[in-house]
């Protein structure tokens, strides 16, 4: 099997390609032969050595796949060779070959191909998470999207389109066309407008009902004081902290320093709920996690929801595609794909039409720290 390793902090030209014998399914387990790995920007982040979750370097990192399963384990049901499956990995997603257990595995509806498959773990079930399951969004409620053009960001627009909500979308300049054809109602510049003026002017004082930001430090306080009573905001993401493709601590630090601490009398009075979202701390949810998925995976079934993927990256091209991810110029997912994948797909395009060391997954979460981060969390400055 081929892997992408990260061997130590750096740039993005530290991923390198290893090989290694192919993974034997245990008890439980099924193997993957793996067609299309989705990149989070936890993975950037574990990259440059600021994401506390991450496993110790060296490392393969990647939470989601898709592809073929080609081995069962003793005592696996439900699964046989040759089904189109997802799988959440928890850590060595980039890998062409993996074991996982059977439980976090899921069939892929026909109406999807491998690279959309791939795109829903991590983005979709975060932005399900976070509007259906807690934020209860409704008909009729103004939602801000941070990072609307992103993976979490294009699942949240589908997901307020279809309950009824109207969206107000942060994005650069060069986005907003096709996030207005998306069904954005509004969206703001935050390179050259304050999105929290904008907010104000477009809900005339208001506020927003919920608030979606992954971008931490100061936009925390300014998504904050964007909600109309009974707003709720949520909170799943720093990606302040790497303004740039190397490591600045800096840029870390300055983070946490304006990060908001929340009074309870405060929200009490102010009536607002603030929430924090971690898909990676719920794997002892396994049963809920499942159900909402099925959930979802129903609705890109029947059409209702369609995957939002920019664009595919061979293994041998991982650090092109970190650098184009932090380099903000996705317009959705974007995938790592098996070179013998990647090139039957360009094949088909140039043709003129597309068809459609360990990579074991544990069962249980590994938690480290980043132990500055920790250390400066404690100096949160409250609203």
């Amino acid at each position: 099997m081929r892997q992408i390793w990260i061997p130590k902090t750096g740039e993005p030209e530290v991923l390198e390609v290893r090989e290694a014998p192919d993974p034997v399914p245990l008890e439980g387990e099924v193997r993957v032969r793996v067609r299309a790995s989705g990149i989070n920007f936890a993975d950037v982040l574990a990259r440059m050595g600021l994401y506390p979750d991450a496993p110790p370097l060296p490392a393969v990192v990647g939470y989601e796949v898709a592809g073929v399963v080609d081995g069962v384990g003793e005592g696996v049901e439900g699964f046989a060779i040759g089904d189109r499956v997802l799988v959440f990995t928890r850590f060595g997603g980039y890998s062409d070959v993996l074991c996982a257990p059977a439980g976090l595995v899921a069939p892929i509806p026909d109406a999807l191909d491998f690279g959309g498959a791939a795109s829903i773990p991590v983005n979709w079930l975060t932005a399900w998470l976070m509007l259906v399951r807690l934020g209860n969004v409704r008909k009729g409620d103004k939602v801000l999207v941070h990072a609307c053009a992103g993976g979490v960001g294009t699942a949240a627009v589908q997901i307020c389109r279809h309950r009824g909500a109207e969206v107000i979308g942060t994005a650069s300049a060069a986005k907003h066309e096709r996030l207005r054809e998306m069904g954005v109602a509004h969206c703001i510049d935050y390179r050259t407008q304050d999105f929290e003026a904008e907010v104000k002017r477009l809900t005339d004082g208001s506020g927003v009902d919920i608030a979606l930001d992954a971008v931490g430090g100061e936009s925390f306080k300014k998504s904050y004081r964007s909600l109309a009573s009974l707003g709720r905001l949520f909170v799943f993401g720093v990606s302040s902290f790497a303004p740039g493709t190397s490591k600045s601590m800096v840029a870390a630090l300055t983070g946490l320093w304006k990060m908001p601490s929340f009074k309870p009398l405060a929200l009490m009075n102010r009536n607002r709920g603030v929430f924090g979202v971690n898909l990676g701390h719920l794997w002892d949810r396994g049963p809920e996690l499942r159900s909402m998925l099925a959930e979802m995976l129903a609705l890109f079934a029947d059409g209702t929801f369609v995957p939002v993927v920019d664009r595919s990256f061979g293994f041998d091209e991982a650090g092109a595609a970190h650098r184009y991810i932090q380099e903000r110029k996705n317009f959705g997912k974007v995938l790592l794909e098996p070179e013998e994948r990647k090139s039957n797909r360009e094949d088909a395009r140039n043709a003129g039409f597309i068809p459609e060391a360990t990579s074991r997954i544990p069962c249980e979460p590994r938690v480290l720290a980043v132990r500055s981060l920790r250390v400066w969390s404690s100096w949160q400055k409250p609203v």
